[in-house]
Protein backbone atom coordinates (compact mmCIF):
# COMPACT_ATOMS: atom_id res chain seq x y z
CA UNK A 1 0.00 0.00 0.00
CA UNK A 2 1.42 3.39 -0.94
CA UNK A 3 2.06 6.11 1.56
CA UNK A 4 -0.47 8.91 1.66
CA UNK A 5 1.79 11.25 -0.27
CA UNK A 6 3.63 8.84 -2.57
CA UNK A 7 2.95 11.21 -5.44
CA UNK A 8 5.24 13.82 -3.85
CA UNK A 9 8.26 11.59 -4.41
CA UNK A 10 7.06 10.63 -7.89
CA UNK A 11 6.47 14.16 -9.21
CA UNK A 12 9.95 15.28 -8.21
CA UNK A 13 11.61 12.14 -9.53
CA UNK A 14 9.75 12.29 -12.86
CA UNK A 15 10.56 15.98 -13.26
CA UNK A 16 14.25 15.46 -12.58
CA UNK A 17 14.41 12.38 -14.84
CA UNK A 18 12.86 14.46 -17.62
CA UNK A 19 15.31 17.35 -17.03
CA UNK A 20 12.45 19.79 -16.51
CA UNK A 21 12.66 22.77 -14.20
CA UNK A 22 10.00 23.54 -11.64
CA UNK A 23 9.25 26.68 -13.64
CA UNK A 24 8.63 24.64 -16.81
CA UNK A 25 6.27 22.21 -15.08
CA UNK A 26 4.50 25.05 -13.29
CA UNK A 27 3.91 26.83 -16.60
CA UNK A 28 2.61 23.57 -18.11
CA UNK A 29 0.14 23.29 -15.22
CA UNK A 30 -0.82 26.95 -15.34
CA UNK A 31 0.41 27.70 -11.84
CA UNK A 32 3.36 29.52 -10.30
CA UNK A 33 6.77 27.99 -9.68
CA UNK A 34 6.33 28.77 -5.99
CA UNK A 35 3.09 26.79 -5.81
CA UNK A 36 4.58 23.88 -7.75
CA UNK A 37 7.55 23.82 -5.35
CA UNK A 38 5.03 23.60 -2.50
CA UNK A 39 3.49 20.52 -4.18
CA UNK A 40 6.91 18.86 -4.38
CA UNK A 41 7.58 19.61 -0.70
CA UNK A 42 4.16 18.40 0.35
CA UNK A 43 3.24 21.81 1.77
CA UNK A 44 0.13 21.91 -0.44
CA UNK A 45 -1.94 19.08 -1.86
CA UNK A 46 -2.01 18.96 -5.63
CA UNK A 47 -5.39 19.44 -7.31
CA UNK A 48 -6.61 16.45 -9.31
CA UNK A 49 -6.56 18.51 -12.53
CA UNK A 50 -2.80 18.98 -12.07
CA UNK A 51 -2.29 15.30 -11.35
CA UNK A 52 -4.06 14.43 -14.61
CA UNK A 53 -1.95 16.92 -16.57
CA UNK A 54 1.26 15.54 -15.05
CA UNK A 55 0.27 11.97 -15.97
CA UNK A 56 -0.09 13.19 -19.56
CA UNK A 57 3.16 15.18 -19.47
CA UNK A 58 5.20 12.22 -18.22
CA UNK A 59 3.12 9.55 -20.01
CA UNK A 60 2.49 7.57 -16.84
CA UNK A 61 -0.62 6.09 -15.29
CA UNK A 62 -2.37 7.69 -12.35
CA UNK A 63 -1.81 4.44 -10.43
CA UNK A 64 1.94 4.88 -10.89
CA UNK A 65 1.83 8.57 -9.99
CA UNK A 66 -0.12 7.83 -6.81
CA UNK A 67 2.11 4.92 -5.78
CA UNK A 68 -0.43 2.14 -6.35
CA UNK A 69 1.73 0.57 -9.06
CA UNK A 70 5.40 0.32 -9.89
CA UNK A 71 4.58 0.14 -13.62
CA UNK A 72 4.74 3.52 -15.30
CA UNK A 73 2.43 2.54 -18.15
CA UNK A 74 -0.84 0.71 -17.78
CA UNK A 75 -1.12 -2.48 -19.73
CA UNK A 76 -2.82 -2.04 -23.07
CA UNK A 77 -6.20 -3.73 -23.39
CA UNK A 78 -6.32 -6.75 -25.65
CA UNK A 79 -8.18 -6.49 -28.93
CA UNK A 80 -11.33 -8.57 -28.81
Amino acid sequence: MPTTFAYIERIKSLREDSDYTQAYVAAFLGTSQTMYARYERGANEMPIRHLIKLCKLYDVSADYMLGFSTRKHPSKPENK
